[in-house]
């Protein structure tokens, strides 16, 4: 087994009992001028080009821990470190709303703590209402929130008492959720209802033991709603099936610091990135837990490598790219999947003044959002 990382400020600050949640205790400080530019890599038909940035102008500034546009990919949601989400217009990137916001000039100690992940609530048809998402936070008792974009209200909210919540993740049909943190436990709702249906947690005791730190990313199977992902601290990716109430299987030597877990479309493949300088974005056979791929990120043009905070599968049919995002190098790599041969990069965002903390792909797969401690949101288009 690898020798474990260790991990960085965004990291050790979640780590500190004293500092909910991510970022560090003391206010963030603006970004240094940088060379930040868009670099089209190899020699494929695909290319990356920047459609526009959306830098909501917060004072501090504050890091951008999620984004995640909805799937009618009409709007896109990022949410931070002062607890605001904000939604944007995902065609133009003008701001359309902003929901559970400080008013300027509130103490840094009574503002909201981080919301440090989001999801949009699927759209099916059992659910009259459209436009809304839910969010969680690094509150003492982390909250679950379920917002109506539009009006701007808060619909539902469900603590956990004594657990900061750093990730979650709704199955496809919109019919439940699932929420993971510091405590360890993955908790499944009833979305119609909002009642916690089921608590996950360990073992079978003979080849899993469920998870031994906490959890920072959360994936529900494409097409299983029995079957969902957690990844964390503890080197490992569990596999959880809820008509077992606990892990079924484990994939090791995965450091995840963020949301960096990731089924492809159908579900026989999962992505992990981890936070490391080797081997750091992998893909893996579902079925049977073996390692597929280390992908390559060094370039011909490049020896640097990144340490991961985030990673995603394309959300086209057959997960033809990789989208990935972190620190030591502050760069996200785009990368094209062709059957029978290694994962290639083709475009990058690269000298980036900040880490990346998050990235999402459009469901079109044309937009590709990436966030980062800058608190910007940069929105590229792969032509």
């Amino acid at each position: 087994q690898a020798p474990r990382p260790v991990p960085n400020k965004l990291a050790c600050a979640m780590a500190k009992d004293g500092e909910a949640g991510y970022g560090s205790g003391a206010p963030p400080v603006a970004a240094p001028v940088s060379n930040e530019q868009v670099s089209n890599l190899g020699s494929g038909n695909k290319r990356i080009r920047s459609k526009y940035t959306c830098n909501p102008g917060y004072t501090p500034v504050s890091d951008c821990f999620c984004v995640r546009f909805s799937p009618d990919d009409q709007y896109l949601a990022a949410s931070f470190a002062n607890g605001a989400i904000n939604i944007y217009d995902a065609e133009t990137g003008k701001q359309e709303f902003v929901l559970n916001s400080s008013p300027p000039g509130t103490e840094l100690s009574s503002m909201p703590l981080p919301t440090t992940q989001l999801r949009w609530r699927p759209h099916n048809a059992q659910s009259k209402t459209k436009s809304v998402l839910i969010s969680v936070n690094a509150e003492f008792d982390g909250q679950i929130l379920h917002w109506h974009i539009k009006s701007g209200k808060c619909l539902h909210t469900i603590t956990e008492k004594g657990n900061q919540l750093f990730c979650l993740d709704y199955f496809s049909d919109g019919s439940q959720f699932a929420t993971a943190g510091r405590d360890r436990i993955v908790r499944v709702y009833d979305e119609a209802t909002k009642r916690l249906v089921q608590n996950l947690q360990g073992g079978d005791m003979k080849d899993t033991a469920g998870h031994s730190n906490r959890v920072f990313s959360l994936k529900y199977h494409p097409q299983d709603p029995h079957i969902i992902l957690s990844g964390g601290w503890d080197n490992t990716v569990q596999i959880w099936d809820t008509r077992k109430g606990h892990s079924v299987r484990s994939l090791w030597n995965c450091y995840l610091c963020g949301d960096s877990v990731d089924f492809s479309q159908d579900g026989s493949q999962i992505l992990t990135g981890s936070w490391r300088t080797e081997n750091a974005l992998q893909t893996w056979d579902f079925g049977s837990g073996q390692l597929q791929e280390s992908v390559e990120w060094q370039s011909a043009s490049s020896k640097s490598t990144c340490m991961l905070f985030a990673s995603q599968f394309s959300k086209d049919p057959n997960s033809s790219m990789i989208l990935a995002g972190g620190s030591q190098e502050n760069e996200a790599k785009f990368f094209v999947r062709q059957p029978g041969s290694k994962a290639a990069a083709f475009g990058a965002l690269v000298h980036m003044p900040k880490p990346v903390f998050t990235v999402d792909w459009s469901y079109s797969s044309r937009l590709a959002a990436v966030g980062g401690a800058d608190g910007q949101v940069r929105v590229l288009e792969v032509v």
